[in-house]
């Protein structure tokens, strides 16, 4: 075992006990389903963090995966639900505390248990609890009014308002008593005139009876005079009753045209033809809104994949390492790849330099230096890519910094890749092109096994 691969092996267990301790502290699996994510909108998740747990009654059910500004500036909440969750209409999202000081989290509500389920990405109303600030605030004013209270109740003098107040009623008390006094003589006048009143009203009423039978003798006689009249007005009102009759018969025939299926509203009520079409319509313009809005949801996707791979080189016993980003915008069909690469045969250059040396003779003397020099062991990859089929893409651009294209071929999905690439065209001394087959076999979401040829 020589030195450099000792320091090789005890750089990868090195690695590979960081890469557990940070999934430890991030606490992340690679190996845990990518869950759902939902979003919250508040109106201030001051003191939330990202990452912050999500609970549902107090269960940890996933995590906060991004906090940002909404079009109406209210922070927008991204929720990543790792367990399986129904979250239906009518769900909110509160900001809660674990205990007094404890870090805060998001509580979930699922919402009715009859309620339609929520799409995924769907935004939440999200309820921020009171700041510790608006309850100090809140505290000072309810002091502030206690104090005015007491002190309007103490008073500031020598007297307290309760006291003065007391005394305010004890006078008026007494005023009240020798006021009665004063007017008692008054009072039995007032009486007195009350029962005159009475007596008058028992001598004139028989007159007012007889002079209210005359009254309505003189209305008998208008009404004798006036007969005509009224007769007139009679007619009037029954011509009015008859165009009623006529505008109900007429309500009624409509009803009836409606009822037997007459019509377009008719037909609309009575037939069930013509009601699955308007239903099929409703469900096809449904669909057509539906499929608009994952479209925009998609434009407003971004999907990043960085990956690192390496592969034995036998010919040379040594490894080449690639780390690479893979960007797809899911907007369009069009890709993009960057990679640096660290590959151990670099670019060989060659440079010739010729000595021409004149001889005392006078003859002269060339001398022709040829040196091979490998340069540049770290280079880049910067490739964009189309489909080209239903199951190959087609990439173009620079292959460890030189020009090159490269075909992808997939027939059974991304479980299994054959990439064929030809790059470096423009050699040194008349050598090909570098040509590569790739075969990569994926055997986790984030894990492949890849060999091949060059």
């Amino acid at each position: 075992m020589t030195q450099a691969l000792k320091v090789g092996i005890f750089g990868v267990i090195a690695l590979t006990v960081l890469a557990y301790l940070v999934l430890q502290v991030e606490q992340w699996s690679p190996f845990a389903p990518e869950g759902v994510r939902y979003q919250a909108a508040f109106e201030s998740v001051a003191g939330l963090d990202d990452k912050a747990s999500v609970r549902v009654a107090g269960v940890v059910v996933g995590r906060v995966d991004g906090i940002g500004l909404s079009e109406d500036d209210k922070a927008l909440v991204t929720l990543l639900l790792e367990r399986p969750v129904d979250l239906r209409q009518g769900a909110s999202a509160r900001i809660a505390n674990l205990g007094i000081l404890g870090d805060k989290f998001i509580l979930l509500d699922p919402g009715p248990p009859a309620a339609p389920s929520l799409p995924p990405d769907a935004v939440l109303p999200g309820e921020a609890p009171v700041t510790f600030d608006d309850a100090l605030a809140k505290l000072d004013g309810l002091a502030g009014s206690l104090q005015e209270s007491f002190e309007s109740l103490g008073g500031g003098g020598e007297e307290s308002s309760i006291g003065r107040l007391l005394d305010s009623l004890e006078a008026t008390s007494e005023q009240i008593r020798l006021l009665v006094a004063d007017n008692r003589g008054q009072i039995s006048t007032t009486v007195g005139h009350f029962a005159d009143v009475s007596a008058t009203l028992s001598r004139e009423l028989p007159r007012l009876a007889e002079q209210m039978e005359r009254v309505l003798g003189e209305i008998e006689g208008v009404l004798g005079d006036n007969r005509g009249d009224l007769r007139q007005t009679m007619e009037q009102v029954r011509d009015a009753t008859e165009g009623i009759s006529l505008s109900i018969d007429n309500l009624n025939d409509i009803s009836g045209r409606l009822a037997r299926g007459e019509g377009t509203v008719g037909k609309l009520l009575t037939s069930e033809e013509t009601h699955d079409r308007l239903i099929s319509t409703m469900g096809t313009i449904e669909s057509g809104v539906q499929e608009l809005s994952d479209t925009l949801g998609r434009v407003r996707k971004l999907r990043l994949d960085l990956g690192f791979d390496s592969y034995w080189l036998e010919d040379l016993s040594e490894a080449r390492t690639t780390f690479s980003l893979d960007i797809d915008p899911q907007s369009n069909d069009r890709s993009y790849h960057l990679g640096l690469v660290d590959d151990p045969r670099g670019r060989v250059r060659v440079n010739t330099d010729v000595t021409t040396v004149t001889l005392p003779d006078g003859t002269t003397e060339t001398t022709t230096v040829r040196r091979v020099n490998t340069e540049e062991k770290s280079t880049l990859d910067a490739q964009f890519g189309f489909p080209f089929g239903e199951a190959a893409r087609f990439r173009a651009g620079l292959f460890q910094s030189t020009a090159g294209l490269g075909v992808d071929w997939e027939p059974a999905g991304d479980r299994f890749t054959l990439s064929l690439e030809a790059f470096d065209f423009g050699r040194e001394e008349d050598l090909d092109p570098h040509l590569r087959i790739i075969g990569r076999w994926r055997l986790h979401p984030n894990f492949f096994l890849q060999g091949g040829y060059e």
